[in-house]
């Protein structure tokens, strides 16, 4: 039975990783400081909760713990760079670390460059220094904002790296300090670049929200769905079950190490904001669209080139955005008029 630790475990995209991990017989720890996590998103798994870092060596010590159940998940609410943590990593006690966790709003990090580069770079480079000699590879969570908004579409993974935001930066300078963990550290580090990853779990009143999220909680509070510009700009749009995916195909890849290598994970395809709002419009007949200026600075189009992930990962979207999307108002539970 593998042991992973999740890092951001009660976020979006962690707690949807957590419960397939569980699923697919891992036994997994989670740890999540909450300030982007929510308990109610991994309270339909078994759960324990524990109040800090510093009770994991305690419970891991009780008779309890000796009767853990693979499908038990241990949440820890802390810090993922806590001291008591790190210690913990260090004994030797996983064999992959997903690592989720980050600040990850692109405004915050402009107004907050310190704070977030002390978590998104600092605080990562302390988890894989815990990790190396220790855990069999890192799984780490990366962004297409690397890329700065490429001009050729799709995109692949030799594009130049254009980081326009902290945020961006601190994802492109992890993913080149991942480059040297393998020869410095024997550490083997896996970046995925996810692409507009959007389903159940995210919350559309954040700033981080995915247009489709943001008009699901509109549609939910009866409020306006905000159209950008004209609603022409497209995205490439990953369904969370495809990124999920990702995490546990390389994770669980067996030919050798990936010292740092990067892949691309998202449908290979791209959707407009108009059109996705027209899909919208179709189900709900008092559908309100509000309509507002360009973002400035917002990018027009993405779409990843996958041929990289999927020739070596195995890797194939397990979800398009149309059957993404029925799936996402299902669990926002939205009745179509």
């Amino acid at each position: 039975m593998k042991k992973a630790l999740v890092t951001g475990g009660c976020g979006f995209i962690g707690s949807n990783l957590s419960k397939e991990l569980v699923k697919q017989g891992w036994q997994v720890d989670i740890i999540d400081d909450m300030s982007n996590g929510h308990i109610e998103l991994v309270k339909d798994m078994k759960c324990r909760f524990l109040p800090g870092s510093g009770f994991i060596r305690a419970y891991s010590l009780q008779d309890l713990s000796k009767n853990r159940t693979q499908s038990d998940v241990i949440v820890v609410q802390d810090d993922f760079a806590s001291e008591f943590m790190m210690d913990y990593i260090g004994e030797g006690n996983y064999d992959i670390v997903f690592h989720q966790a980050a600040v990850p709003r692109v405004g915050y990090s402009v107004d907050n460059p310190v704070q977030t580069t002390d978590i998104n770079i600092l605080k990562t480079v302390q988890l894989f220094k815990s990790c190396a000699g220790k855990v069999e590879r890192v799984v780490f969570a990366s962004s297409s904002s690397v890329y700065g908004g490429a001009e050729e579409l799709p995109t692949d993974e030799s594009a130049q790296k254009n980081p326009k935001s902290p945020y961006a930066w601190q994802k492109s300078a992890i993913e080149d300090y991942a480059r040297m963990c393998y020869n410095l550290y024997g550490l083997d580090v896996v970046c995925l670049r996810y692409f507009n990853v959007f389903g159940p779990g995210q919350y559309g009143d954040s700033p981080y929200s995915t247009a489709v999220s943001a008009w699901c909680h509109a549609i939910k509070s009866g409020l306006e769905c905000r159209s950008d510009g004209d609603g022409s700009q497209s995205r490439d749009m990953c369904y969370v079950d495809n990124v999920v995916s990702a995490n546990i195909l390389a994770a669980t890849f067996n030919k050798g190490p990936f010292m740092g290598r990067c892949y691309n994970i998202a449908c290979g395809d791209r959707t407009t904001n108009k059109d996705v709002l027209d899909y919208l419009k179709s189900k709900f007949n008092d559908l309100k669209v509000s309509n507002a200026p360009w973002r400035p600075g917002d990018v027009m189009h993405t779409q990843a080139g996958i041929d990289r992930a999927k020739a070596e990962l195995g890797y194939e979207p397990l979800v398009k955005v149309w059957e993404g999307i029925d799936r996402t108002l299902k669990w926002w539970r939205i009745d179509e008029s």
